[in-house]
């Protein structure tokens, strides 16, 4: 029997701090009864997935400092085509079909959302790609 759509929503991390109010636009709901849940359960694998981008970019991240590190990883996730829509895939695989559904309905502002909420993930984890350990490693 497919169970999926349960066993998504049943492997999501709860996030305790999230609100919800009743004027909140349906783009904030999804974010945060969605994307949030979404991203800190794919955490590891983002920070795994950011340290083979910087690797296979002959590791010039290790060199920059700090201002041009976060610069860097913001221009990893918003310019480079390639790497963005990975990582956007990383996302919605782990969506229920209702959740594609809703989020088909505004994809651009979500994707715009979604996208900055990994750039500040990983931004909030700099450390952990300062390290001679796997950041995934480095988590647990």
């Amino acid at each position: 029997m497919n169970d999926r759509p349960n066993d998504l929503l049943r492997i999501r991390p709860e996030i305790k701090k999230t609100q919800q109010f009743e004027n909140m636009s349906s783009e904030e709901r999804f974010q945060n009864e969605t994307l949030r849940p979404i991203l800190k359960l794919q955490n590891p694998l983002f920070l795994a997935v950011f340290l083979n981008y910087i690797e296979k970019r002959k590791g010039v991240f290790y060199n920059l400092g700090l201002e041009k590190k976060l610069n860097y990883i913001e221009n990893s996730l918003i310019k480079d085509q390639k790497f963005r829509n990975s990582v956007k895939g990383m996302v919605i695989g782990q969506f229920t079909i209702e959740e594609y559904n809703a989020y088909g309905h505004n994809s651009s502002a979500l994707n715009k959302r979604m996208m900055n909420m990994v750039v500040e993930r990983l931004k909030d984890q700099l450390q952990a790609f300062n390290t001679t350990k796997s950041p995934v490693e480095a988590v647990y």
